[in-house]
């Protein structure tokens, strides 16, 4: 299965008519090829779906006649991602768009990086960055520093982080305290927890440690007391924690809380007291609106929310090859510095697979959708 640019039409670029009698016909033009890995069988073949759209979708808005898209199956396992790239190569694959996950990437990337094929993973896990790999999920980190700027833009300058210690906890631990330093800000709390542990019954624990107690002026030396917590919890465990922080006497305000990208889905958030004014990072409202439309209109769905990294890494492959079909040998030019508007809002990409993001940071508000309390703003340096 390969999907062109080139739509059925009756004029314009990529159409050529039928060759007149007696006359040889023209050469067929040669296509970039682009390889694409995803899950199209195993667990996760339903969203292997929703991302092969998206890419059909950025391959007719943003393509060009000379490129051509190559589906291929990962099985959504490392072993079938690695497999997948190295079929996409051998039948000319310049650039691999895609896999889904972090360990699919490290395989499918193991496999590119002796041909010096690019890659642009849909996955959000930053330790798959690398020279020539681009992931394209919204990153722990870049969620961290967003949060972290908007609030010191408001005057803050103590956070704090309670949160599992798996490794998304010490990814958020590592980015908080990434994103405190670079703004010269004071040393950040962490809090990092068994992940089997119930947070509601840590949280008064949690609450003491960061000086946000009734009694915190008597425990907790001038200065120390946190003012924007971060939570790395989502769903019913994110309501219990802040269940818990109210219970055991916080007050919020001032204390502030905040979370990740995943609380932009989960409408039960709303349903706790606590948690009314919360924080949270997310894309851009206009440009995702915008995405979720076109992707409605085209397939008669909405998409899922990743759908977006794979629009986003479909087209910037579609624009790296654009005109490199006339030479086999050509590399893609990788957009590298350059500002792209894509599903999700802006974002960049920088020398040893960075990728930044202009993300909006919303408030949850009890009985309606979440507001933006912060526009969308694309950083201004790498790694952000």
């Amino acid at each position: 299965m390969a999907l062109s640019a080139c739509a059925p039409q009756v004029s314009g670029p990529g159409y050529a008519p039928a060759p007149q009698a007696g006359l040889p016909a023209a050469p067929e033009p040669q296509r970039a090829k682009v390889g694409l890995l995803l899950p199209l069988t195993g667990q996760n073949a339903a969203l292997g779906q929703s991302l092969l759209n998206a890419t059909q979708l950025a391959l007719f808005e943003q393509g060009g006649p000379g490129v051509e898209f190559l589906p291929r199956d990962t099985g959504g396992t490392p072993q079938g991602a690695a497999a997948a790239a190295r079929t996409a190569m051998d039948e000319g694959a310049r650039l691999l768009v895609g896999p889904l996950t972090g360990p699919e990437t490290a395989a499918a990337a193991g496999a590119a990086r002796a041909a010096g094929v690019p890659v642009l993973p849909f996955t959000n896990d930053a330790n798959q960055a690398a020279d020539d790999v681009w992931p394209l999920g919204i990153t722990l980190a870049q969620q961290v520093r967003r949060v972290v700027g908007a609030a010191h833009q408001q005057g803050a300058q103590r956070f704090a982080l309670a949160a599992p210690r798996n490794a998304l906890g010490n990814q958020m631990a590592a980015a908080l305290r990434g994103a405190t330093g670079d703004l010269g800000l004071p040393p950040p709390m962490i809090e990092l927890y068994p992940a089997s542990a119930s947070p509601g019954a840590l949280a008064a624990d949690v609450a003491r440690r960061i000086g946000a107690t009734p009694d915190a002026d008597a425990d907790a030396e001038a200065g120390s007391r946190a003012e924007v917590l971060i939570l790395g919890e989502s769903g019913a465990r994110a309501r219990e924690m802040a269940a818990g922080l109210a219970a055991a006497g916080v007050a919020m305000p001032p204390l502030r809380l905040a979370g990740h990208a995943l609380w932009i889905s989960d409408e039960s958030l709303g349903q706790e007291p606590a948690l009314a004014g919360a924080w949270f990072p997310g894309p851009d409202p206009a440009a995702r609106g915008a995405f979720d439309n076109r992707y409605q209109a085209a397939f008669g769905e909405r998409p899922a929310r990743i759908a977006g990294a794979a629009y986003d890494a479909a087209a910037l492959a579609a624009r790296a090859l654009r005109g490199a079909q006339t030479d086999a040998g050509a590399t893609p030019q990788i957009p590298l510095g350059e500002v792209v508007l894509g599903a999700d809002g802006a974002l960049r990409l920088n020398p040893g697979g960075q990728v930044q993001r202009a993300l909006a940071v919303y408030s949850i508000a009890p009985g309606s959708p979440p507001g933006v309390v912060a526009p969308a703003e694309l950083p201004g340096s790498a790694g952000y």
